[in-house]
C-alpha cells in the first residue's frame, strides 16, 4: 500500500508565551500543499535477514542520520506497542526538502500512522490516530485529517478552518528552499513572546491581499537578521507577483501566494530547491 504526506505551510506564526515546561504556546494556521513524498509499506518474508522487523529503504533527497531513528520507523514502533504488527518493509522517498519548516517528517510520521491503521484494520479512528501522533512531534496531529486548521498550544491544539479551503482554492503557491538550515531552537532563542493584536485566524478571514501588512510570523525578524538571503527571497517573491509571501515555520523555506501560475519559477532563484503549483 502506498500513500503520498503532504507538506504544509505556516499562515502567520505568533509565538505568545513561554511555558513552565520550557515550549512555547503558539498560535498558527496550518494549510496543505500539493508538495508531497511518497511511502509505501510491504509484509516482510518470514525468512528475509532484518536485524529489525521494520526495514526502511529511503530514496530521494537524502536524509542525515541513522534511518532506524526516522519518524516513521518510530510510528510503527509506537503502534506495535499496542498492536501484533508484522514485520514490514517500509519505502520512503523524499522529495519534500528537510529542515524546511514544511513538516515532512512529521507528515511522514502521521501518515505511517494512517498507512499502519488502513494496511492491517486497526480501526483507530482520526482521534486516536491523532492522539498516537501527537507523541511523535507537536504537529503531527495536523496530518492526520490533513485539513486546513488553526493550531494553539505548542502546535497540537486543533480547529478546523474549512473557509479556508475556499477562499485559496484558485490561488497558486511558490515555494523556495535555499541551501541554508535555521535551527528551531536558535529561531525560537531570539523572539520575545507576545500576542498579537489580531488573531491570525481572524486576518485569514479577509480577502489574501489585506495579509502582506497584517499576518506575520514572529520568526521571521530574528531569521532574517541572521540570514538576510532569507528576507532577500521573500522580497523577490512580491516582486514576481505574489500576493502574500512569508517563511514557513521557522524556515528556511519561503512561500509566495500567487492569483496566476508564476513564469519561470525556478530560474529566479538558482541554487535553491522550488516548487510550484496550485493549491
Amino acid at each position: 500500500m502506498i500513500l503520498f504526506p503532504t507538506a504544509k505551510i505556516n499562515l502567520g506564526l505568533n509565538i505568545v508565551e513561554k511555558r513552565s515546561d520550557g515550549y512555547h504556546n503558539i498560535e498558527t494556521i496550518f494549510y496543505p500543499i500539493p508538495l508531497c513524498d511518497a511511502l509505501e509499506i510491504k509484509n516482510m518474508d518470514e525468512n528475509f535477514p532484518s536485524a529489525t522487523d521494520c526495514d526502511l529503504k529511503i530514496t530521494g533527497n537524502k536524509l542525515e542520520g541513522n534511518e532506524q531513528d526516522n519518524l516513521v520507523v518510530k510510528a510503527y514502533q509506537l503502534l506495535k506497542r499496542d498492536f501484533k504488527l508484522p514485520r514490514i518493509h517500509i519505502h520512503l522517498y523524499k522529495q519534500i526538502p528537510s529542515q524546511a519548516g514544511l513538516g515532512g517528517g512529521s507528515s511522514d510520521a502521521a501518515f505511517m500512522i494512517k498507512l499502519l491503521d488502513e494496511r492491517f484494520r486497526l480501526n483507530l479512528g482520526y482521534a486516536e490516530m491523532e492522539r498516537y501522533a501527537a507523541n511523535l512531534g507537536a504537529d503531527c496531529a495536523f496530518f492526520i485529517r490533513n485539513e486546513a486548521a488553526f493550531a494553539e498550544g505548542i502546535g497540537s491544539n486543533l480547529s478546523p478552518m474549512d473557509e479556508l479551503q475556499d477562499l485559496l482554492q484558485s490561488y497558486y503557491i511558490g515555494i523556495v528552499k535555499p541551501p541554508v538550515a535555521v535551527s528551531t531552537q536558535e529561531a525560537y532563542a531570539h523572539v520575545l513572546p507576545q500576542r498579537p493584536a489580531t488573531c491570525c485566524k481572524d486576518i485569514v478571514k479577509q480577502p489574501v491581499e489585506t495579509w502582506k501588512n497584517e499576518l506575520t510570523n514572529d520568526f521571521e525578524t530574528s531569521v532574517f537578521k541572521n540570514y538576510p538571503q532569507l528576507k532577500e527571497i521573500k522580497e523577490e517573491l512580491y516582486r514576481q507577483g505574489a500576493c502574500y509571501a512569508s517563511m514557513s515555520g521557522s524556515g528556511s523555506s519561503l512561500y509566495g501566494l500567487f492569483k496566476e501560475s508564476p513564469k519561470d519559477f525556478s530560474s529566479s532563484f538558482p541554487n535553491c530547491y522550488t516548487f510550484a503549483g496550485k493549491l
